[in-house]
């Protein structure tokens, strides 16, 4: 038996045309949140004892849920991709807002930012995944074409319109 990489950039049916490089990038993407990211998060969540400082505990349940959603990825990779936008929106927007200002002063290296700064530039590995074509498609274009080029209302429309 042989692989052909030709393979990877071929169109996967079974996950919406998709392809299969980006498939097993995102597959790739959702065992490290799950594994990496939720041994931390669980962790911190099931041996943090006293009270949570409100604040922290959100940021601790979110990180959890995100980890452990990333669970249904490994599965369902194409269907999951919300989770993965979400995850470049909060990192590039942090940097954009936080460390991009400290960068710019000077201040970034040693700051208390400087540590989630250089977790977050590893954003680039999901832009690089993500089937942007896909997501182009399924969100902004054809969703709204689907939504009325099908269904009661849209027939009402082109039998009203041919009048």
């Amino acid at each position: 038996m042989t692989l052909n990489p030709k393979v990877l950039f071929q169109r996967s049916e079974r996950h919406d045309g998709v392809l299969w490089i980006n498939v097993g990038l995102l597959r790739l993407l959702y065992v490290l949140m799950f594994f990496v990211l939720g041994q931390t998060t669980w962790t911190t969540i099931l041996t943090h004892q006293g009270p949570w400082v409100p604040d922290e505990a959100v940021v601790w349940c979110v990180w959890t849920a995100f980890a452990t959603l990333a669970g249904l990825g490994i599965i369902r990779p194409v269907k999951m991709l919300p989770i993965i936008l979400l995850e470049i929106f909060y990192k590039v927007m942090w940097l954009i807002l936080v460390a991009y200002p400290l960068w710019a002063k000077g201040t970034l290296a040693g700051s208390t930012a400087e540590g989630t700064t250089t977790a977050f530039l590893w954003v680039l590995l999901p832009i690089v995944a993500v089937p942007w074509g896909y997501v182009w498609r399924t969100y902004f274009y054809d969703s709204r074409a689907r939504h009325f080029s099908s269904g009661p209302i849209a027939a009402t429309v082109s039998d009203t319109s041919s009048h």
